[in-house]
């Protein structure tokens, strides 16, 4: 029988790469796409040292893309860049396990992922939508900073044990969470405490199925 459930994976520098903007995050591409990176990446440098303040980032953030049009930004953004070896892995793990993100990224990039990808789940934060334009609102589901918090709660409801979930993500608002699952794997890591937290370290997302099957054969893992 097999140890794990669930892969759950990050999304922003994890599943995909959106290169020139801060984290390669949605949140950078959007502004990016939008024509108010600069301003969002000041937001970012002020509000980033400030853990309890990740809502507030995120509607100071929202407030620059209001009246901007979802179409131009998607014409932007998609398709989703995936990192090297993302479809190809995940098609090999959603055939033997559930499969979701939970991201404080945005939930219009997260929605997409899951689809392009067949994820069962997508948890991410929203950019509310009026009339095809960003209303300038947003609403937090999963904060940048309480990301374990989130994941317990999904894996409670869906039934599942945290020893039954491995989880990949890249940086260091990952690394609480790498404790309380079964299998924690950091990818393209960007954070040194995130790659002690982590069971496995890969350099690449095709190098991942073999650590999960090694960790299912109760076999040592070897990180890259």
């Amino acid at each position: 029988m097999p140890r794990l459930a669930a892969i759950i994976f990050d999304l922003d520098g994890t599943l995909i790469r959106y290169h020139g903007v801060a984290f390669e995050s949605s949140w950078g591409a959007i502004a990016a796409a939008a024509g108010v990176l600069e301003e969002s990446d000041r937001l970012l440098r002020e509000y980033l040292p400030r853990k309890d303040d990740y809502p507030a980032w995120m509607d100071a953030d929202a407030r620059l893309l209001e009246g901007v049009s979802i179409l131009s930004v998607s014409e932007q953004i998609f398709p989703p860049p995936f990192a090297e070896g993302v479809p190809e892995a995940v098609a090999f793990l959603r055939e033997r396990y559930a499969t979701g993100v939970i991201s404080s990224g945005v939930e219009l990039v997260a929605q997409r992922v899951r689809d392009d990808l067949g994820l069962d789940f997508a948890v991410a934060n929203r950019l509310h939508i009026r009339d095809g334009k960003f209303a300038g609102t947003s609403e937090t589901f999963v904060h940048l900073w309480k990301k374990r918090e989130v994941l317990l709660k999904v894996v409670k409801e869906r039934g599942w044990h945290p020893n039954q979930i491995c989880y990949i993500g890249d940086h260091m608002n990952d690394v609480p969470v790498m404790p309380v699952v079964g299998l924690g794997i950091a990818v393209h890591a960007k954070d040194d405490a995130l790659i002690r937290a982590s069971d496995a370290v890969a350099e690449r997302f095709d190098q991942i199925p073999e650590i999960i099957e090694r960790f299912e054969a109760g076999k040592p893992l070897c990180p890259s």
